[in-house]
């Protein structure tokens, strides 16, 4: 590519930076006489032509995000055009490096410099508010230190402006999953706030040469985003208060701009500010255990609404130990795993021994009317239920150890079993459960096809089936391409709702489905 001649004016140099979705190219323009950054969609040369159309009309909102904004820490774009069916932006050139190389190059930063960049990123935020734009993916690596001491923040590839139409899918949420604001993980529509928060983690990752929310997986850092406070930076100093206030949880009670900038300034004056003084409507919890009055669906169908299982030796009628669904984990999986993989993603963030080791009590033929087909164990979980399994290499998942969702997989989540249960159901009919489902996900997943819904009769009681059809993309997962799931649900006697779902690669779902039925079969209830 080095050498190459864009749109007969921009001739590529050597490569300055690359990402998930493209390339940039430090180029001399022809036409003009100067340096300049091309921007490459790398990213369209894997898509169909419809995803193509896509990534056009989203670099053309970056180019029309950043020309509404005037301010000098914003990087100015100088043109949009189109090479090799691809879409091509000219940006100015920052000579110097991101905020994310400087940490992994130095460890972390001074707070005082850290505050500095911040006040410089806060201006340009501030300048793109103003002009009714919000960037939603600030973080270390799309703000620019040049060597000039200037601070500018780039990539406005994802910006939402007032007034236009949306280009993304619907339900998706996009950003960086460390960096995005808990009401954005939840689903709800971002605001300025979210931009800030995305600031003040940002600055964490500065001082502190870690993000204050990085987990083992997307699921878990959107968990700890959304359920977790941030460990006390240790290397913040005077910037610690600022840093405090923009990762509040709640929107309202962040500062503003106008605050934010003054904390800033204080805090590059190696001066330690004093809390924000706008006044603020404290948020105040709901009791643990209460479900958000906005429900979605989780990613994973079968733990729907299964966020409550009653412990093993829990009395009848017992509260169980309960907390609110994650609405956050339902949107963002659908964005982040191009809607399908969350099997992949809710695996191996957790001790597979955590809260017990699920113990082998027999192989073919134990334990189940007729016996069990060759190579298939029953195990009894730690939790109380019994399962069968095709085979001793399906390795159990404590998926949420406070509400008992148990997963069980052989290939760290390429093929994916799971039983979870709800001691307190929405729904009294498993049927008009899953029909909500249905319609829930089919505004989530990629491709999404309902291959079946049907009431059923299990162990003589009431359930329902829904099985379904996705696309899980490359961009997203080690595990892309069609995808398949069934989902099973009943209520027991005792009124509990249990949910067993399995999921796999539609290319073998042959095997897969033959499979569930088996686990249906030898499933036994706590």
């Amino acid at each position: 590519m080095q050498g190459l001649l864009v749109a007969g004016r921009y001739r590529l140099g050597d490569a300055i930076g690359t990402g998930g979705m493209g390339r940039v190219w430090r180029a001399h323009d022809e036409v003009l006489h100067r340096a300049v950054a091309v921007k490459e969609l790398t990213a369209a040369l894997y898509v169909s032509d419809s995803e193509r159309a896509v990534l056009l009309a989203r670099t053309r909102a970056e180019a029309r995000a950043a020309a509404r904004i005037n301010h000098s820490a914003v990087v100015t774009v100088h043109d949009v055009l189109e090479h090799d069916g691809r879409p091509w932006i000219v940006m100015e050139l920052v000579e110097g490096r991101s905020l994310a190389d400087a940490v992994e190059e130095r460890e972390r930063v001074e707070p005082r410099e850290a505050a500095r960049i911040g006040l410089w990123v806060l201006r340009a935020l501030r300048a793109a508010h103003t002009a009714g734009v919000l960037h939603r993916d600030v973080k270390p690596g799309n703000v620019l230190l040049g060597r000039d001491g200037r601070v500018l923040l780039t990539d406005f590839g994802i910006a939402q402006i007032d007034g236009d139409t949306a280009i993304t899918r619907t339900g998706e949420v996009v950003g960086s999953v460390d960096y995005l604001a808990p009401e954005r993980v939840r689903g709800q529509d971002p605001g300025p706030s979210s931009d800030l928060w995305a600031l003040g983690a940002t600055l964490y990752t500065a001082v502190e040469g870690r993000s204050p929310f990085r987990r083992t997986s997307p699921l878990t850092t959107m968990q700890a985003v959304v359920e977790e406070e941030a460990c006390e930076p240790l290397h913040a100093g005077p910037l610690a208060p600022v840093i405090s206030a923009l990762l509040r949880k709640d929107p309202a009670t962040r500062p503003d701009a106008a605050e934010a900038e003054r904390m800033l300034a204080e805090a590059a004056e190696g001066r330690r500010p004093d809390a924000p003084t706008r006044v603020v409507t404290a948020h105040v919890p709901a009791p643990r255990g209460t479900r958000p009055n906005t429900v979605l669906p989780p990613q994973v169908p079968s733990a729907a609404d299964s966020t409550a299982v009653r412990p093993p030796h829990a009395p009848a009628g017992a509260a169980p130990r309960r907390r609110g669904r994650l609405v956050a984990l339902v949107v963002a999986l659908a964005a982040i795993v191009g809607g399908g993989t969350a099997v992949v993603l809710q695996q191996g963030d957790e001790d597979p021994g955590k809260g017990g080791a699920a113990t082998a009590s027999g192989a073919t033929g134990a334990g189940s009317p007729g016996g069990l087909p060759a190579g298939w164990v029953r195990r009894t979980d730690p939790y109380g239920f019994g399962i069968v399994l095709p085979g001793e290499d399906w390795e159990r998942v404590v998926f949420d150890e406070e509400t008992r969702q148990v997963d069980y997989t052989p290939d760290g989540g390429k093929h994916f079993i799971r039983i979870a249960a709800d001691d307190s159901p929405d729904f009294d009919d498993p049927y008009e459960h899953l029909s909500d489902l249905d319609q829930q996900i089919g505004r989530r997943l990629v491709d999404y096809r309902r291959v079946g819904l049907e009431r059923r009769v299990y162990r003589d009681r009431e359930s329902a089936r829904l099985e379904y059809t996705w696309t899980a993309l490359a961009k997203d997962t080690d595990f892309p391409g069609p995808y398949r799931a069934v989902d099973q649900m009943y209520l027991s006697r005792d009124g509990v709702e249990y949910a067993i779902y399995m999921a796999g690669p539609a290319e073998d779902w042959d095997t897969t489905g033959r499979q569930f039925e088996t686990v249906l079969r030898g499933w036994r209830e706590p």
